[in-house]
C-alpha cells in the first residue's frame, strides 16, 4: 500500500490521497508505477539473498478493470525478471463481485502467470461462499476490524475462528490483518492461522529498513 512522502506535508497515508487519485483517474498510472517498483525491489531482495517470500500489492477497482491491466502485469514481471509466484495481488470482495464473470477471466489469466491472488478485508464485503469456490484465490486476509476485537468480543472471536477453518478447508492460506498485541497473536496461533501482519511485528518501513528487518528474521509468527 503506497505512502506519499510529500515535500511540504510530510508522510501522507493512502486514505489521504488514493481516493482523489481514483476520482481523477491517476490511480491507474500510479498503480503501474507501484507494481513496477514493488517487483523491482522484490527482485533486488532476492538477488541479495534475503529470506523473501512474496510481495503483495493492492489493486484498485479502476486498475483491475483497465483494459491494459493484464498486459501491464506481464510486462512488469518480464522487465523486472521477477517470477509471478513471488507476486501477490490483493483485491477486495466488492471488486471481484462487481462482475463475477469478468473477474473470473482476469484472475485465471493472472494465475496463468503464476501470480498469487488474495482477497483483502475479507468479511466486510459480499463474503459469498460461491465465489470462494469459483475464483482461483490463494489467500484470505481477515479484516482487522475482527482481529481487533477477538479478545474482548466472543462473536468476533467466533467469526475469526470460522473464517480460518473455512479458508483452510478450501485450501486457502489465511492471513490476519491488524495484529497489534501478543494476545491476538497467541489466539490466532491457537486457531492455526497461517500468517499475520500488523504493528506487533513492525510499522511500515522503507525498503532499506525492511531489508535489515528481513536479515534479522522473525521467529514468533510468519510476517507478511
Amino acid at each position: 500500500m503506497i505512502r506519499w512522502q510529500h515535500p511540504s506535508r510530510g508522510l501522507m497515508l493512502p486514505a489521504q490521497f488514493v481516493p482523489i487519485a481514483e476520482d481523477c483517474g491517476l490511480i491507474v498510472e500510479i498503480g503501474r508505477w507501484v507494481l513496477r517498483e514493488a517487483c523491482r525491489q522484490a527482485r533486488a531482495w532476492q538477488i541479495a539473498g534475503l529470506p523473501f517470500k512474496r510481495i503483495s500489492v493492492n489493486v484498485s477497482p479502476l486498475e483491475f478493470h483497465d483494459r491494459g491491466f493484464l498486459k501491464g502485469v506481464q510486462a512488469i514481471l518480464t522487465e523486472t525478471r521477477l517470477e509471478g509466484k513471488y507476486l501477490e495481488l490483493e483485491l477486495t470482495e466488492t471488486v471481484l463481485m462487481e462482475n463475477a464473470e469478468f473477474s473470473t477471466s482476469v484472475l485465471q489469466a493472472l494465475k496463468a502467470m503464476h501470480v498469487q491472488l488474495a482477497v483483502d478485508d475479507f468479511g466486510t464485503g459480499y463474503s459469498s461462499f460461491s465465489y470462494l469456490r469459483q475464483f482461483p484465490i490463494d489467500v484470505l486476509k481477515i479484516d482487522q476490524s475482527f482481529v481487533k476485537q477477538i479478545m474482548s468480543n466472543s462473536t468476533d472471536s467466533t467469526i475469526v475462528g470460522a473464517i480460518i477453518g473455512m479458508g483452510k478447508g478450501l485450501g486457502h492460506l489465511v492471513l490476519a490483518e491488524g495484529v497489534e498485541t501478543r494476545e491476538q497473536r497467541d489466539y490466532l496461533i491457537g486457531q492455526a492461522c497461517a500468517e499475520g501482519q500488523g504493528y506487533l511485528f513492525s510499522r511500515p518501513l522503507v525498503a532499506a529498513a525492511f531489508a535489515s528487518f528481513l536479515r534479522q528474521g522473525v521467529a514468533e509468527f510468519a510476517v507478511h
